[in-house]
C-alpha cells in the first residue's frame, strides 16, 4: 500500500522530513540567517539543507512511485459486470455494491461477493483462500437455490432481489446475512452465511465461472479490513541518531552561550568595548542590550552550526539508497527455480536487520512448500508405510513371517461394500489373506469417501490390477481438496487401487481394479476447529446407510467402541514423533430408523435462523459416537529446503522465533517439529479453547507455575486464537510473562489482525525489542506492517504479502544470510558511518569554538567560506559513504557459519552512550591537538619562511584546516577492513583533491569573488618545511593514541567479531593489507608483520585465500556481488 498520493506528496513528505532533528536545526539557522547579520552567508545553511530535502524526497517519492505502480495492476484489472441485459468490461476499483460481477475459472474475486450461481447445477464453486488465511485447500461455496438455477446473463438480468448483511468486520470466517428473492409477486427469505460468501482475494478454482453480487467493496472488504495503515517505520539508528543530535544542540547552545557571556565579560573593559580602531555608530550605542545579547548569541549559534552535521543525513540516505542495491545483486538470494531475487522495497531499514530480536513467521507457504505426500498408515492395528509406490507392512503378518513383506494379493473379488460393514474381522485381528483385504478395502474406500475433493478430469484406464501396485498414475487426475491432507489421502488411495474418479451431484464415484461403484452422499459434516473432525454420510450400492469419521485422533478415539484402539493409538505417537500429520478413520452404521431420526434433526439444525451453530453441534455429537476404527494415517507436510537449518541459526543468534498461523492446531505442532521449531524434549504448554477470562486466567497462572516449579526442561507453548484474545484482553502481563519464559511459541487459528496484534503486544513490551515478520500471503500483511522489519515471500500465494513488505526474498533459507551477512554489514556500516560523522564535525567546530578565546570573541571565522562549504560535501564525504557501502570487517562466510556473532551487534551495541563519548571524545582531543599544535608553532611571532614574513590568521586557519583533512581521513583509513582499489581511490584521492583544489583557489585570483582572503595563502603555508614537519607531526600524534587503544583492546579484551578475525586471519590471510604485503619468505619486519595481522585483524580481498568445501552448511559458493574484487587464491 502506498503512502502518498500526488496532492500530499509535498507537506507530508516535508512533515516527515523536518521531523529529524537536524533538517528541523537547520531550516531554523537558516532563517536565522535571512533575519540578522551573521557571520556567514545563509547559501551556507540553506543549499545544503535544500540539497539533503530534495535527494530524500526524491529517493521516497520513487520507492512509493514503485508501490502506485504494483496497487495499480491491481485496482485497474478488468472485470466483467451485468449491466443492461449484458456484460460490461470496467476496472476492479468501479465496482459499486450491488453489481453482480462474473468471474472466471483461476480468476481472484475482486469483491466480497454473495454467490449467484455457477456453472453447475447445484449452484456451487470452489475457491482457495490461500492469499487470506494461508490455507491452500479448497473451500465449498454454495449459492442458494432460487439464485442457483440463474445461470445466464440475461436470467440474471431479472433477478429482483434485496441482500441485508451485517456491518463490514475483519473476521474472515463471520458472515450472516439474508437474501429476500421476489418470485411471481411472492417474496422468499433465504439466510446467508460464510458458505454464501466470496471474498475479496481468493480465486476461483475448479469452477468454469460463476456470478455474484458485490456486498463489500475498496476498503469496506475483509481483506482490507485486515491491513493495518502502513505507517512511516523508522530504524533503532535513525533514533540512536536523534538522539545524539540533541545532545550535540545542547553542545552547539552550551558553546554560544559561554562565547556571549565571555564576550560581554570580555568587553565589561572600556578599551575592548569600543576600541580607537573600531568606534561605535550612534545606534549601535543606543541599541538595546537585551536584543545585541540575543543577536550575539544568533550569531555565535551560526558560527559554530557546523557540529550539527546535516551532511550526515543525506549521506546515510545515499548509503541505504546505494546500498540497497547489493541485496537485488547478490546471487545467493536468487532462487533459480522461480527466476526470482531478493528485492528491496523499503531502503530505510537496512541496518534493522541487523538488530532483529524476534521472528514471527507464517507456516503455509513460508516455513513449508505446501506440498502433502502420504507416508505411512495403520490399518486394523498393524503398520505400513509406502516404498516406491507399494504399500510394505513393518511387522509379520498372517500370510508371511517376514516383515517388510508387499501384499499383491487381488481385490478381484471385493466388490459390495456392504458385506463388509458388520463384518467381525474389522474389531479382531484378520484370519486369513480374504480378511486382510478386506480390512484394507474398507479402510481406503473411507479414505475415497470421506473428503470434499473435486475432479476437474478423468482419465482412469490404466488402473493397475493389484490393490498394492503404483501403475496408476497421479497426474493424470486432477485434484482438488478441501484440505491439503485430503488430496494426499484420496492420491494414496488410488495409487493403492481404490481410485476416487468423481462425483456428479448427489453421486460419489469409487473405481476398484476397474469395476465402478457409486455411493449416494447424503449428509456431509464439515469440519469445524470444536469437533477437529468432518464426516460423510453415504448409502451404499447395496442401499445400506454408512458414516465414515476422519480427524484428529483426540477427536476420535473417544468416540470408538470398536477396532484395534490401543495399537492405532501407539502408531499415531510414533508417526506424530517423525513430525507427520495424522488423521484417524472410523465408520458407522445406521439402521433405517437411526438414519431418519438423523436426517430430521439435521434438517431442523440447518434450516434454523437462531443458533444455528449450536444445534448444529449437537446433532454432529449426537451422530458422531459409537464409532469402530479403521485406522489413521500419516502424511509429511513438505517443508522448504534448509528451513530446520535456517530456524537453528536464528536461535543461535539469540532471536526467538515465533510461529503464527492460521492453521489447526495438530499441523501447526506437527509441522513446529518438523522443522525444528519445536524440539522433541520441549515441555510443550498449552493455552488452548479457552471460554472465559477467568477461564484463561487460571490456565495461564498454572503455565506460569510449571514454568517456575522445573527450570531445566526447554518450554513451547501453543496458543489459539480465541485463547489469545482473553488472554490479550485482560492478561497481558501474565501472557506475556509466560511467553518470555519460553524457547519457542507457536499461535494457531490466528486472524491476520490477531497476528499483528501479537507483534504490537512485543513491540511495546519493557525491553523494546526489534521485531520481523515474514509470511507469503496477504494474510500475513497485518503482521508485516506492524513489525520492525516486514520480509515478504514470493511464493505461490499470490504477491500482496511482497508488495506490501519491506524486503521480498524467494524462500525462508535466505532469511539467514539476510540477517547475518547483509543485516551484520549493514549496521556496522551505519554504526561507524553516525559516529564518525560526529567525530569530524567536532573535529571541524572546536577549534573554531578555541579561536574565539584569541580574537576577543569578536565572532571572526577561522577558516575561509568556501571550506566551511566544501569540508563534508568534498573533502570528507566519499571514503565514509564508500566505507558505508563496501566495508566488510569480517569474511561473509565467517558471519553465516557462526551465528552467534550476531549477539554482539544487538541491542544497538555499536551506537551506545559509551561509544558514543569515546567518538565525542576523541574528536575533541584531536581538535586541540591541531588548534594548540598550530599555534604554537606559529602563534609566538615566529617567521616559518626564508624571508622572515610572519604567517597571518588565514594562514593559521589553513594549516588547522590542512592537518584536520588529512587526520579525518587517515582515521577513516584506520577504520577500514576491506580494501578495494575503490577505497584507495576516495581515500587518498580526497586527500590529493583538497591539496589540488586549495592550490588552484588560493593560486588565482577569480573575476567573480567579490574578496580572496586565501590569494598565495596555501602555496605559502606548503613552502615552509617546518609547516610540513608539523602537519606530519600533529597527524602521526593524533593517530598514534588511537592505534595504541586498538592494539590493547584487541590483545587484551577482544570482542567475538575481533577473535573471528583473528582466527580467520591466522587460517587464510597473508599479507597486512593492501599496502603493506609480505612475501612467502621470512623477512626481518615478517614477525612485525605477523604481529600487526594478528592485531589490527585486516584483511585485502586480492590476497584472501579461500578454503570453502561443498559441506559448508547453507551456502557452498559465494558469489556476492559484496565481493568487488576477484578472489586470488595463491598467497601474497
Amino acid at each position: 500500500m502506498f503512502q502518498y498520493t500526488v496532492w500530499n506528496f509535498v507537506p507530508k513528505n516535508l512533515f516527515e522530513q523536518f521531523r529529524r532533528v537536524a533538517n528541523f536545526y537547520f531550516l531554523i539557522i537558516f532563517l536565522v540567517q535571512l533575519m540578522i547579520d551573521t557571520p556567514t552567508s545563509p547559501v551556507t545553511s540553506g543549499l545544503p539543507l535544500f540539497f539533503v530535502i530534495t535527494v530524500t524526497a526524491i529517493k521516497q517519492g520513487y520507492e512509493d512511485w514503485l508501490r502506485h505502480i504494483s496497487d495499480n495492476e491491481v485496482n485497474g484489472a478488468p472485470v466483467y459486470v451485468v449491466r443492461s441485459g449484458g456484460l460490461v468490461t470496467t476496472r476492479s476499483k468501479n465496482i459499486r455494491v450491488g453489481d453482480i460481477v462474473r468471474v472466471a475459472k483461476n480468476e481472484i474475486f475482486p469483491a466480497d461477493l454473495v454467490l449467484l450461481s455457477s456453472d453447475r447445477l447445484d449452484g456451487s464453486c470452489h475457491v482457495t483462500t490461500a492469499s487470506l488465511d494461508g490455507e491452500t485447500n479448497l473451500k465449498t461455496h454454495v449459492a442458494v437455490p432460487e439464485t442457483a438455477v440463474l445461470q445466464t446473463v440475461a436470467n440474471l438480468d431479472t433477478l429482483i432481489a434485496v441482500v441485508e448483511c451485517q456491518q463490514p468486520e475483519a473476521d474472515l470466517y463471520r458472515f450472516m446475512g439474508r437474501m429476500t428473492i421476489t418470485q411471481q409477486m411472492e417474496e422468499i427469505v433465504r439466510p446467508l452465511g460464510p458458505e454464501s460468501l466470496l471474498l475479496r482475494g481468493a480465486r476461483l478454482k475448479n469452477t468454469k465461472e460463476i456470478f455474484g453480487v458485490a456486498v463489500y467493496t475498496g476498503m469496506e472488504t475483509k481483506m482490507a479490513l485486515n491491513y493495518k495503515s502502513k505507517s512511516q517505520k523508522r530504524s533503532a539508528v535513525e533514533k540512536s541518531m536523534n538522539t545524539f543530535l540533541i545532545i550535540y544542540l545542547i553542545i552547539l547552545i552550551s558553546e554560544a552561550i559561554i562565547s556571549t557571556i565571555l564576550k560581554y565579560t570580555w568587553q565589561a573593559e572600556e578599551k575592548w568595548d569600543e576600541p580607537w580602531y573600531n568606534q561605535k555608530t550612534e545606534h549601535q550605542r543606543n541599541s538595546s542590550k537585551i536584543l545585541k545579547f540575543i543577536s550575539d548569541f544568533l550569531a555565535f549559534l551560526v558560527l559554530y552550526n557546523f557540529i550539527i552535521p546535516i551532511s550526515l543525513y543525506v549521506t546515510v540516505e545515499l548509503q541505504k539508497f546505494l546500498g540497497s542495491f547489493f541485496i537485488g545483486w547478490d546471487l545467493d538470494l536468487y532462487h533459480e527455480e522461480s527466476d526470482e531475487k531478493a528485492q528491496v522495497n523499503t531502503s530505510d531499514l537496512n541496518e534493522e536487520l541487523g538488530q532483529v530480536e524476534y521472528v514471527f513467521t507464517d507456516k503455509t507457504g513460508t516455513l513449508t512448500e505446501n506440498e502433502m505426500q502420504f507416508r505411512e498408515c495403520s490399518i486394523n492395528g498393524t503398520k505400513y508405510q509406502e516404498i516406491n509406490g507399494r504399500l510394505v507392512s513393518e511387522g509379520p503378518t498372517p500370510d508371511s513371517s517376514e516383515g517388510n513383506l508387499s501384499y499383491l494379493t487381488s481385490l478381484s473379488h471385493v466388490n459390495n461394500l456392504s458385506h463388509l460393514a458388520a463384518g467381525s474381522s474389522f474389531r479382531t485381528s484378520p484370519e486369513n489373506g480374504t480378511e486382510l483385504i478386506k480390512e484394507h478395502d474398507l479402510f481406503f474406500k473411507a479414505v475415497s469417501l470421506c473428503h470434499t475433493v473435486q475432479i476437474s478430469s478423468v482419465q482412469t484406464d490404466s488402473i493397475g490390477d493389484g490393490p498394492w501396485q503404483s501403475s496408476f498414475a497421479p497426474a493424470q487426475l486432477e485434484y482438488y481438496a478441501s484440505s491439503p491432507d485430503e488430496k494426499a489421502l484420496v492420491e494414496a488411495a488410488a495409487r493403492f487401487g481404490i481410485v476416487f474418479v468423481g462425483n456428479s451431484g448427489e453421486i460419489m464415484e469409487v473405481k476398484t481394479l476397474g469395476k465402478l461403484e457409486r455411493y449416494k452422499l447424503l449428509h456431509i459434516l464439515e469440519f469445524d476447529p470444536d469437533r477437529r473432525r468432518m464426516s460423510v454420510i453415504v448409502q451404499a450400492p447395496s442401499g445400506e446407510k454408512l458414516l465414515f469419521v476422519k480427524g484428529a485422533e483426540s477427536s476420535i478415539l473417544p468416540e470408538c467402541i470398536g477396532g484395534e484402539i490401543e495399537k492405532t493409538k501407539i502408531h499415531v505417537d510414533e508417526f506424530a514423533l517423525k513430525g507427520l500429520r495424522t488423521l484417524c478413520m472410523a465408520y458407522r452404521q445406521f439402521t433405517s430408523k437411526e438414519y431418519e431420526e438423523i436426517n430430521r434433526r439435521l434438517f431442523e439444525a440447518r434450516t434454523a435462523l437462531q443458533q444455528r451453530e449450536e444445534k448444529l453441534a449437537g446433532v454432529f455429537q449426537f451422530i458422531e459416537k459409537d464409532l469402530i476404527l479403521l485406522g489413521a494415517t500419516a502424511v509429511e507436510d513438505k517443508l522448504q529446503d534448509k528451513v530446520r537449518e535456517t530456524i537453528e541459526a536464528l536461535r543461535m543468534a539469540g532471536i526467538k522465533v515465533w510461529v503464527l498461523t492460521g492453521d489447526k492446531h495438530e499441523t501447526a505442532v506437527s509441522v513446529s517439529l518438523s522443522c525444528g521449531h519445536f524440539h522433541r524434549t520441549m515441555n510443550i504448554l498449552e493455552l488452548l479453547n479457552q471460554k472465559s477470562d477467568s477461564e484463561c486466567a487460571e490456565k495461564l497462572g498454572q503455565l506460569a507455575r510449571r514454568i517456575r516449579e522445573d527450570h531445566v526442561i526447554q518450554h513451547g507453548l501453543v496458543v489459539d486464537g480465541t485463547s489469545l484474545s482473553l488472554a490479550l484482553r485482560e492478561h497481558e502481563k501474565l501472557f506475556m510473562d509466560v511467553c518470555r519464559h519460553c524457547s519457542a511459541v507457536m499461535c494457531c487459528r490466528m486472524a491476520p489482525l490477531q497476528k499483528a496484534k501479537v507483534i504490537r503486544l512485543i513491540k511495546i513490551s519493557p525491553e523494546k525489542p526489534i521485531t520481523l515478520a515474514i509470511g507469503d500471503g496477504a494474510n500475513d500483511v497485518s503482521m508485516i506492517q506492524e513489525a520492525h522489519v516486514g520480509i515478504g515471500i514470493m511464493g505461490k500465494e499470490g504477491r500482496q504479502a511482497a508488495r506490501n513488505s519491506d524486503y521480498a526474498i524467494a524462500r525462508f533459507k535466505f532469511l539467514s544470510k539476510l540477517l547475518f551477512v547483509h543485516g551484520h554489514f549493514y549496521y556496522i556500516r551505519i554504526a561507524t558511518l553516525v559516529q564518525y560523522f560526529f567525530y569530524k564535525n567536532v573535529c571541524f567546530i572546536t577549534p573554531q569554538f578555541l579561536y574565539q578565546f584569541y580574537c576577543l570573541f569578536s565572532q571572526q571565522t577561522l577558516y575561509d567560506s568556501v571550506y566551511l562549504t566544501l569540508y563534508n560535501i568534498c573533502f570528507t564525504s566519499l571514503p565514509i559513504l564508500i566505507y558505508s557501502l563496501l566495508e566488510q570487517h569480517i569474511d561473509p562466510h565467517v558471519l553465516q557459519n557462526k551465528p552467534t556473532l550476531y549477539r554482539d551487534i544487538s541491542k544497538n551495541r555499536q551506537l551506545s552512550m559509551k561509544t558514543f563519548l569515546y567518538w565525542t571524545t576523541l574528536g575533541f582531543s584531536h581538535a586541540f591537538i591541531f588548534f594548540f599544535g598550530s599555534y604554537f608553532l606559529i602563534g609566538k611571532d615566529t617567521s616559518l619562511l626564508g624571508n622572515g614574513q610572519m604567517f597571518g590568521n588565514w594562514t593559521f586557519g589553513t594549516l588547522v584546516f590542512t592537518v584536520m583533512v588529512i587526520t579525518v581521513t587517515a582515521k577513516m583509513a584506520l577504520e577500514t577492513h576491506f580494501w578495494t582499489w575503490i577505497n584507495h581511490l576516495v581515500t587518498w584521492g580526497s586527500i590529493l583533491f583538497y591539496f589540488v583544489f586549495s592550490l588552484f583557489y588560493g593560486g588565482i585570483l577569480w573575476p567573480f569573488l567579490s574578496s580572496q582572503n586565501m590569494y598565495f595563502v596555501f602555496i605559502q603555508l606548503l613552502s615552509s618545511g617546518s609547516a610540513w614537519f608539523a602537519i606530519i607531526l600533529m597527524v602521526f600524534t593524533c593517530l598514534f593514541l588511537d592505534i595504541v587503544k586498538k592494539v590493547f583492546d584487541r590483545q587484551f579484551h577482544p570482542t567475538n567479531i575481533e577473535k573471528a578475525q583473528l582466527t580467520e586471519t591466522n587460517s587464510s590471510i597473508k599479507c597486512l593489507d593492501s599496502m603493506c604485503c609480505f612475501s612467502e619468505g621470512e623477512t626481518a619486519c615478517a614477525s612485525v608483520g605477523r604481529m600487526l595481522e594478528r592485531v589490527i585483524g585486516r584483511c585485502s580481498p586480492s590476497h584472501v585465500s579461500r578454503s570453502w568445501s561443498a559441506s559448508d552448511p547453507f551456502y557452498t559458493n559465494d558469489r556476492s556481488i559484496l565481493t568487488l574484487s576477484t578472489m586470488d587464491s595463491s598467497t601474497c
